[in-house]
């Protein structure tokens, strides 16, 4: 593979999203609890979880973006108790500060500092991480949140985007996430190399139904990735991101 940049999804690719979501679940119990207990009394953290699956099942134009989701379903729970816009927003600034609190894997910085030396990275998430508020914007030349963008991976149209602003073809592009059907099988089609992250012990034909599509790279962890892209590119192959 000539490879000039890598694309990185997020969740579960570079920190496991389920503690993160359940600490970020709890953090707004806790907010509304003490700012608007009439709600909190009617949705606890399962039902204010069964709520925004339901308002999402519900509104499936803004099925690629998060926040939106959960501020309307911040809004449905708290407008039916009397609190008002701004304890909507309040509210979902307190889950969304919880939510951008991650744990990195342990593989996930080092690669990361050692790839950022070599090729230009960016990342292409479904998630509605905020890398400025993380602290890991410094690793990337951009990030595109499908909430921001308008379209979710797996379409094609989000990769591609990426591409552009990397001012690279798709198969000069390696996305690397955890996904097969959103990150593996999505960047195929778009026409990007593609790496499977699988930190578990399932092979690619058992997680996916796709048994036409493989990745092109399947590791364990970050390292190996590293491990099998070897030494930096050429100087001139490298990237200049518009």
């Amino acid at each position: 593979m000539r490879i000039r940049a890598i694309t990185f999804d997020l969740d579960d690719t570079l920190w496991p999203i389920a503690p993160v979501m359940l600490r970020a679940e709890q953090r707004l119990d806790a907010w509304l609890r003490a700012h608007c207990p009439r709600a909190a009394a009617a949705y606890p953290v399962e039902a204010m979880r069964a709520l925004r699956d339901r308002i999402a099942d519900e509104n499936p134009h803004i099925a690629h973006d998060f926040s939106a989701q959960r501020r309307l379903s911040l809004r449905a729970a708290l407008l039916a108790h009397g609190y008002g816009d701004d304890h909507v927003d309040a509210a979902f600034t307190a889950f969304y500060a919880e939510r951008n609190r991650i744990e990195y894997y342990a593989d996930a910085l080092p690669a990361l500092d050692r790839l950022r030396a070599l090729y230009p990275l960016a990342a292409i998430t479904n998630g509605n991480a905020d890398l400025d508020a993380i602290g890991l914007a410094p690793y990337f030349h951009f990030s595109l949140r499908a909430g921001a963008f308008g379209t979710a991976k797996p379409a094609a149209e989000i990769f591609h985007a990426a591409c552009a602003r990397l001012g690279l073809a798709p198969d000069e592009v390696l996305h690397v996430g955890d996904d097969p059907e959103l990150d593996v099988i999505g960047a195929h089609r778009a026409g990007l190399r593609s790496v499977w992250l699988h930190r578990g012990n399932a092979t690619w034909t058992e997680a996916s139904a796709q048994s036409e599509v493989r990745p092109d790279l399947t590791v364990r962890d970050l390292g190996e990735l590293v491990d099998a892209l070897g030494d930096a590119p050429e100087a001139d192959a490298r990237a200049s991101p518009r």
